[in-house]
């Protein structure tokens, strides 16, 4: 099992290291095939892509923000992350075929 991180703001990095968040591996971008059963990842993923890790048997933890519209696109630090309110919540997604 591992953990990992997929984000591309150092400020997430340093963020889950102050809140002693154990990460095995740190990615830019997310290849899904790589997840195993029971490996972890935290991020903020397209929809599709924690459908399929949860399909795999591995749990998805969104990290959650109130981003503001004029700082979207910004390079986020963690004190950022702090001050919008920045949380690991765990999601089970499910693809839904019509």
């Amino acid at each position: 099992m591992k953990t990992y991180l997929v984000a591309r703001h150092v400020g997430t990095i340093e963020w889950c290291n102050a809140k002693n968040i154990q990460i095995d591996v740190y990615l830019q971008h997310l290849e899904p095939e790589v997840i195993q059963p029971e490996d972890v990842v935290i991020g903020t993923l397209p929809i599709n892509y924690a459908a399929e890790i949860c399909k795999k048997g591995a749990r998805y933890l969104h990290l959650s923000l109130e981003v503001p519209f004029e700082m979207r696109g910004k390079e986020l630090s963690a004190e950022d992350l702090e001050k919008f309110g920045a949380q690991i919540e765990e999601y089970q997604v499910i693809k839904v075929l019509c």
